[in-house]
């Protein structure tokens, strides 16, 4: 049963079926139209009010709950609900990594149409909180307002903020006082940082005027127990920057690299800005099987260590190299991979698009007494060509992980061309991987899938897929 509220529908009893992309549920109106809504668990009976209508779905809300889902549990953040960082600690674990299985598998044979083997059972995460080794925070000097705080008579005249984006609002900031994504000291910095700042009249950023002083912070943690910490002003106010900092130096201790960025241009991405070390060393190093890897603040490094030690061990297997291989690693990052398989290679050439990526692996080779590890700079569909085959040898092997978006298409092409034994696919993101297979499918088959999940409370999952040479 449905009826009109102004310009929007209400639906009754409408039961949630599956979950659906990007952290929202699925649920069918009386009209056979999709509903995406979001905060709810698969099994839920719920009332929806809709607020967009589109051709072939609604997005709406739920108002009501007549069932509760037999898979629902009770968040565990205060912040859930308006926070878009944990979009499923509603659900059980397992029934996450059920959906995220799902995910995997429907995107292989929906999008690639290629004949699959049985599906591996997906890696879960044994930290299904704290588990992220890097978090970043903005400030604000306008911070999003709840509905229950609007709805108070509090005095709202402290409007500064120091947390996440509301999400599709870059202006919006929801100030955080607990995240469970990261291991203290990392939400005891963040609220220091917070109370210093207002008590000492620091300044908290304008996104709409651009002004102000504290634009975003940084916290990196390795599994070795080293913390960086990246301040990012947006004005170059030496007194209330180093009054900050020296406070930090004095009540942290521990933190072992504390670096800044005075940024003053319209958006706050570093990578174009001069990064000034102010105490302590440069990086970080994290650690991995013996082997080291320092980490800078404008590095990639997985983001949950624990399973990214799990991920390139089922790299490696699926891999199954005997020491006689010459093995790429395309979109090499800073080596990580590639040096992890190292040990069991003839030699290893990594391929990375980033300069200072590239410099990074090099120098972690070095640090780990890795000889048999060649790293280049360039754009892959560029870079991966006949003459630079021929100076470092055809690969036996191929290793890709490449970003969301999936390998270029010249880059397929050529790997085809040089048709190595066995590739080892790597993806955060399953619709494009699975555009991708499609494309070697004539030559290669797929042996073996096995998801991992990098992201407990969020729809995010990694999936590792074997290729095989077809005879």
């Amino acid at each position: 049963m449905a009826k009109k509220k102004t310009d929007r529908i209400v639906f009754h009893q409408i039961k949630v079926l599956d979950a659906g992309a990007k952290g929202v549920s699925v649920a069918k109106a009386p009209d056979g139209k999709v509903i995406f809504i979001p905060n709810v668990v698969p099994g839920d009976v719920i009332d929806v009010q809709t607020f967009k209508k589109r051709k072939a779905y609604y997005e709406g809300k739920a108002t009501q709950f007549h069932e509760y889902s037999e898979h629902r549990v009770a968040p565990v953040c205060e912040h859930f609900g308006i926070c878009g960082g944990c979009k499923w600690q509603n659900m059980n674990y397992k029934q996450q990594l059920f959906y995220k299985q799902n995910e995997v598998k429907n995107h292989l044979q929906r999008i690639g149409k290629i004949e699959l083997p049985d599906f591996e059972t997906i890696l879960g995460s044994e930290k299904q909180f704290f588990y992220r080794n890097k978090m970043e925070f903005s400030f604000s000097d306008s911070r999003w307002l709840t509905e229950t705080e609007i709805d108070s008579n509090e005095d709202l005249d402290n409007r500064n903020a120091l947390g996440f984006h509301i999400p599709k609002m870059w202006d919006k900031i929801l100030d955080i006082k607990k995240c469970h994504l990261q291991e203290e000291p990392s939400n005891g910095i963040r609220n220091e940082i917070k109370r210093f700042a207002i008590e000492n009249g620091l300044t908290f950023y304008s996104p709409r005027n651009q002004h102000g002083l504290l634009r975003t912070m940084m916290i990196r943690t390795a599994s070795t127990g080293e913390i960086m910490l990246l301040i990012q002003f947006f004005e170059d106010d030496k007194s209330g920057r180093e009054l900050l900092l020296d406070h930090l130096i004095a009540t942290f201790p521990e933190i072992t690299s504390l670096q800044y960025v005075v940024n003053s241009k319209a958006n706050d991405t570093i990578y174009d800005q001069k990064v000034i070390l102010y105490k302590g060393r440069d990086y970080i190093l994290e650690q991995m099987e013996g082997l080291q890897f320092s980490i800078n603040a404008k590095s990639f490094y997985q983001t949950n260590s624990d399973q990214a030690y799990n991920l390139y061990n089922i790299t490696r297997e699926f891999a199954a190299l005997t020491g006689n291989e010459i093995v790429y690693d395309l979109y090499t990052g800073t080596g990580t991979i590639a040096q992890f398989v190292a040990k069991n290679a003839k030699k290893v050439v990594g391929v990375e698009s980033v300069p200072e990526a590239i410099a990074d692996a090099k120098e972690n080779a070095k640090r780990n007494n890795i000889t048999n590890c060649d790293f280049f700079v360039g754009d892959m569909k560029v870079v991966f060509n006949e003459q630079f085959i021929a100076q470092n040898g055809t690969p036996d092997v191929v290793i890709t992980d490449p970003p969301r978006d999936g390998m270029h298409a010249a880059v397929i092409e050529q790997l085809l061309k040089i048709a190595p034994k066995r590739i080892v696919y790597v993806s955060c993101n399953s619709a494009t991987q699975a555009r991708d297979l499609a494309l070697m499918d004539k030559d290669y088959k797929v042996t073996r899938v096995r998801p991992v999940d990098m992201f407990p409370q969020t729809h995010h999952v990694e999936n590792v897929v074997l290729l095989e040479k077809r005879s």
